[in-house]
């Protein structure tokens, strides 16, 4: 039974690889001629590793964060480590003006991004997940009192500065995919790169993980070892997809629960590469559509929140009547 849904898992990663090959193809190429096709391809194809990054980021740190919190409804948005990005965001230009070095400087910006949502995260798993105390609706509420806390100290020092910084400051708080801060992206790459050995173990381990703490523990998994070093790569992961597009509080979720709809398997290998798959695939999609049909009348970030904002309400009265 669980070989005909593991053989089933892999055909519909290579569909859904092929798709995604077809619909990248597509970004690049469409409305593309002689005339234009060099600087089309040099403003597109960075634009299509910042998606791929940013999207594989966040569907890959949805799906830690799941499993270990053992829920299908948070993700690192929801526990607010977004509005912790906008926080720092706004307290340097608060503290140093738009136009100085940790502003100018993306990669220096985004290392101290990078710091800050590490801080937070060691607090989480120190006060939140080191207790036994990890219900859904504490650890809802933790996320809840976080976004209010660090959204409050945000909208406070914005009405404070100069109008002409808020303007700069603005272009990194709105998720678009037509702003993409690709000037980060040899950086991203090469922190994936360093990620993913010091994480190869603790992959292994996801499966069961997704078992709960006490199964976990009882096979030989160091259950708070593995924890602190998951947190730590969700909260990288987070970081560097905030930094490329914006924060997307909700496409975590939706692609995460797809892929559960999707796969059957419990591997999580098959539950990976699918969702991250679905994730870039999808915001690709979605950008074709907001730019050729809707013409730019919107973006697929508040396109992406507002679908997103609906399933999460639904999950929640789901929930609630389990």
């Amino acid at each position: 039974m669980q070989l005909s849904r593991d053989k089933k898992a892999k055909k519909q990663i290579i569909i859904l690889l092929i798709f995604t090959i077809i619909a990248s193809i597509v970004f690049v190429t469409i409305g593309m001629n002689k005339n234009n096709m060099d600087y089309l391809l040099s403003k597109r194809i960075p634009k299509l590793i910042a998606i791929s990054l940013s999207g594989g980021a966040i569907a890959f740190s949805s799906i830690i964060f799941q499993t270990i919190c053992n829920n299908r409804i948070l993700t690192p948005s929801v526990l607010g480590l977004d509005s912790v990005y906008s926080f720092i965001q706004t307290i340097v230009v608060f503290a140093f003006g738009s136009t100085s070095i940790v502003m100018t400087n993306k990669n220096l910006n985004f290392i101290l991004s990078l710091i800050g949502m590490l801080i937070i995260s060691t607090l989480l798993y120190k006060f939140v997940f080191g207790r036994n105390n990890n219900g859904i609706m504490h650890l809802l509420l933790v996320g809840l009192i976080l976004g209010t806390f660090f959204s409050s100290l945000t909208s406070f020092m914005q009405v404070i500065i100069d109008p002409n910084e808020y303007l700069t400051l603005q272009s990194k708080l709105i998720a678009s995919f037509n702003n993409v801060n690709t000037d980060i992206i040899i950086l991203c790459i090469l922190i994936i790169l360093g990620i993913l050995p010091f994480i190869y173990d603790e992959l292994k381990l996801l499966d069961v993980m997704a078992l709960g703490k006490e199964q976990a523990i009882n096979l030989g998994v160091n259950y708070d070892k593995v924890m602190k070093k998951l947190l730590i790569v969700v909260a990288v992961m987070t970081a560097m997809s905030t930094a490329l597009v914006g924060p997307l509080t909700f496409l975590g979720l939706i692609v995460v629960n797809v892929t559960y709809q999707i796969v059957k398997s419990f591997k999580h290998k098959y539950i990976i590469n699918t969702s991250i798959l679905i994730s870039i695939c999808s915001i690709i999609v979605g950008l074709i559509f907001v730019e050729r049909i809707f013409k730019f009348t919107t973006t697929l970030g508040v396109i992406i929140n507002f679908i997103g904002g609906l399933y999460f309400l639904y999950l929640l009265l789901k929930e609630s009547k389990l």
